[in-house]
C-alpha cells in the first residue's frame, strides 16, 4: 500500500478519537483540511466520521490534477462520489471517467487505479462500510 494512504487513515483515525457523537455539517469551504505531509503533490484530508462497531469511515480527499493513486485494494466496500474535477477509474475492461456527481462502487478486495484526470483539482467524498484498511496491488 502506499505510506501516504496508510498515514492518511491513521491520521484520519487520530482525528476520529476527538470528534463528538451526534450530527456532522460540513462544506467544502469550511472542512478541517489536513494536509499530508508525506505527500509534495499536495494530498489533502478532512475526516468526517467514523463507526466505531464497523471501522467503517467517511472523509474527504482531494488531490491535484494529475495525481495518481497508486493500484490498491481495501478489504471493505468503498463508495466515492466526485465532487470538484474528473476521476478516472480504470479496470480490465477499460476506463470510466467520473466528472463532479459521479459515483462508483468499489468492492472489497477489488483492485483500484485511480487518477485525477482533470485540468483541476479532484475532490472526492470516500465511505467506507468498514475498516479501510489498504493494500498494495499490481
Amino acid at each position: 500500500m502506499n505510506c501516504k494512504w496508510v498515514l492518511l487513515v491513521i491520521g484520519s483515525v487520530a482525528i476520529a478519537a476527538g470528534q463528538p457523537s451526534g450530527m456532522i455539517l460540513t462544506n467544502l469551504d469550511s472542512a478541517k483540511w489536513t494536509h499530508d505531509k508525506g505527500d509534495p503533490a499536495g494530498l489533502d484530508s478532512a475526516f468526517l466520521h467514523e463507526d466505531t462497531q464497523t471501522g467503517g469511515m467517511e472523509m474527504l480527499v482531494r488531490f491535484p490534477p494529475g495525481h495518481l493513486i497508486k493500484p490498491h485494494y481495501h478489504d471493505s466496500n468503498e463508495r466515492l462520489i466526485v465532487l470538484e474535477g474528473q476521476l478516472t477509474v480504470k479496470r480490465e475492461s477499460g476506463e470510466t471517467a467520473l466528472n463532479a456527481g459521479g459515483f462508483a462502487y468499489l468492492p472489497a478486495h477489488e483492485v483500484q487505479r485511480l487518477s485525477c484526470s482533470s485540468a483541476t483539482r479532484c475532490t472526492v467524498y470516500l465511505s467506507w462500510d468498514g475498516k479501510p484498511d489498504s493494500h498494495a496491488a499490481k
